[in-house]
């Protein structure tokens, strides 16, 4: 079980996308896909206490820009969004064919259609994370239980509407964020 603070960025001096500080550290349990691999990868060699500074490149990160997921949408797919949401660089949950929840941020609004992207945000970006190590320790049997009991896909795949549902972070995850 790996307890740490961070700061995550896209460029090594630029603005703060995300952070964990020692009142809600990020917990995990190592190596069991809970983070990027590479974010683990960078920590293996840390010990409790230990500051931390280093990049992960967009490919080991959350890919490159997938072009395939930038498409033209028929604009009456979009009749039941109310007008204000409909607004360029709004991201807007969706539902694909078969029902796989999505997001998609709009690009641009034509006449007849709208050009959705529904790559991560984070796609194309090298990630630059700084903090400290807090704690590395075993994880409990209740830990790894609670993980292991728990595998619905994180907590953006948990309950009947995407969020975290009841769990509160039960899962060792933290909750949502």
């Amino acid at each position: 079980m790996v307890s740490v603070t961070y700061e995550l960025r896209t460029e090594p001096a630029g603005e703060l996308l995300e952070s964990a500080g020692s009142d809600r550290p990020l917990n995990f349990i190592c190596g069991q896909g809970q983070t990027l691999e590479y974010f683990e990868m960078n920590l293996l060699d840390k010990n409790t206490g230990d500051r931390f500074d280093f990049k992960v490149p967009a490919a080991n990160a959350y890919g490159t820009v997938n072009e395939d997921m930038i498409v033209d949408l028929p604009q009456e797919i979009f009749k039941d969004v109310d007008a204000a949401d409909m607004v360029v660089g709004h991201v807007l949950p969706m539902m694909d064919s078969i029902g796989r929840r999505l997001q998609g941020k709009i690009l641009s609004i034509g006449a007849e259609e709208v050009r959705v992207d529904f790559n991560h945000p984070l796609a194309g970006k090298d990630l630059y994370f700084s903090g400290e190590v807090l704690d590395v320790r075993d994880a409990t049997d209740e830990e790894l239980e609670a993980l292991h009991s728990h595998k619905c896909g994180g907590c953006s795949g948990c309950g009947s509407e995407g969020g975290c549902g009841s769990h509160e972070g039960s899962c060792g995850c933290g909750g949502c964020h």
